[in-house]
């Protein structure tokens, strides 16, 4: 019965924990408010800001052991951050790749340019629905391009690694404007030569474990690739290298294309495009804004990162739980006496219990703050790659943003309201003449 009776109070506090957590900015400043006017406005309140001030007066004679909640807590909100901050990365990374102006096509049912083949004769009957801009030439504004996977040496520990070359037209840069050149040229038509993106130049060097840059040669399907300039792009598209698409098409003997990006004509443009495209039935092709594309993209991962740094920061927030119960025990056994005074002359029980859990919190909330500018300084910016949808190399970077940080606030205190409640209430229980005689 005993066994059951806890097991509910510790499904409560979880409860209690998870709602917490939940709880948006303004709900906890609400709470704050409260928790002030209370301290202040009332004698229960002024009591327990009393014994509060006595309790943070007597930590730096404490201060080992208190140490204990921050370090635990702050170990907690750091790798919590940490996870969440490279999901939220590679979602904004993916996130930034596409707009609302321009559409994507795949074969039906593709999910990825990998597992998509449009065929050669179904780019002209592509240019000619309904919905699609038209470019400076009076021609269609469209882009069919190839995807392969290549493999390059990466610069880490020299091993092979899946990177993405697209195969391109010059209508890939007039549909892409934030592909900027920033060093060397852009590719010739006809020859075998690349521009890589900045991000993919960080990640990569050629086989003779030599930097990239102008003029290096690289050896992609026995054949012998000259680099000859490195773009910016802002976006996922840092991760690739592109080359000419008639000229990567022959050599790997490809006779069709992976996609095809269009210019939509105008608010209306995508609706017109997908019901022009539905009632072709030549078309067996599924089209979608580049903006929702690349974010689908995102979701899997990011979503097993959230889920992932949750899970680890739950099992690391038990711990920190149990290192505040046993500190915060010790520190209400150690200042039996002290407690057992207050109450003597008058402190109640609901003013010492407050002011116990104020100390805890307090302590909580130096952690939380450690263990957020520790994720912010070591992780923000930092940059990692992982295997996007088409199984090649996306680099990006953690993104700590103040949300994460928030969040992290918010871990804190409630494992510090957790961690200081039980030791709480059994100093509100602490018999005062047990505790003078023992003292």
């Amino acid at each position: 019965m005993k066994f059951l009776k806890n097991a509910g109070v510790i499904a409560i506090l979880l409860a209690c924990l998870v709602v917490w957590i939940l709880l948006p900015w303004y709900a906890v400043l609400a709470l704050v408010v409260a928790l002030a006017l209370w301290l202040v406005l009332t004698r229960s309140g002024r009591l327990a800001l009393e014994a509060t001030r006595i309790g943070i007066a007597s930590l730096p004679q404490r201060w080992g052991a208190s140490s204990v909640i921050v370090v635990g807590i702050a170990g907690v909100v750091g790798v919590l951050v940490a996870m969440l901050a490279m999901g939220a990365g590679f979602e904004a990374t993916l996130k930034q790749t596409g707009n609302d102006s321009t559409a994507i096509i795949l074969r039906g049912g593709s999910q990825a340019e990998t597992n998509s083949v449009i065929t050669r004769d179904q780019v002209p009957l592509i240019g000619a629905l309904a919905g699609i801009a038209k470019g400076a030439d009076g021609r269609p504004a469209i882009s069919p391009e190839l995807s392969q996977v290549v493999n390059m040496v990466t610069r880490a520990d020299h091993t092979d690694a899946n990177a993405q070359l697209r195969g391109v037209g010059e209508a890939a840069w007039a549909l892409r404007p934030q592909v900027k050149i920033v060093e060397g040229r852009r590719f010739n038509p006809g020859m075998r030569e690349l521009v890589i993106g900045q991000g993919a130049r960080k990640q990569y060097v050629d086989q003779q474990f030599n930097d990239l840059k102008p003029g290096s040669q690289i050896e992609l399907a026995n054949q012998i690739w000259t680099v000859v300039g490195f773009f910016a792009s802002g976006d996922s598209h840092d991760s690739e290298l592109w080359a000419d698409g008639e000229t990567l098409a022959s050599t790997y003997r490809r006779n069709a294309y992976q996609s095809v990006t269009v210019q939509l004509d105008g608010k209306d443009g995508f609706k017109q495009l997908k019901a022009a495209m539905a009632a072709d039935p030549r078309l067996k092709l599924d089209v979608d804004t580049t903006r929702h594309y690349y974010a689908k993209q995102s979701e899997g991962l990011s979503k097993f990162l959230r889920v992932l740094g949750i899970v680890i920061g739950s099992i690391m927030a038990v711990g920190a739980v149990f290192g505040a119960l046993n500190t915060m025990y010790a520190a209400v056994a150690g200042r039996a006496r002290e407690i057992a005074t207050m109450r003597a002359i008058g402190f109640r029980g609901l003013p010492v219990v407050v002011a116990v859990m104020l100390e805890t919190m307090l302590l909580a909330l130096i952690g939380g703050l450690v263990g957020g500018a520790i994720a912010w300084l070591l992780f923000n910016g930092y940059s990692v790659s992982t295997l996007g949808n088409n199984f090649s190399q996306v680099m990006f970077q953690f993104k700590v943003s103040p949300d994460l940080l928030w969040n992290g606030i918010k871990w804190a205190l409630g494992i510090g309201l957790i961690g200081g409640l039980f030791p709480a209430l059994r100093a509100a229980r602490l018999p005062v003449t047990e505790a003078l005689r023992a003292a």
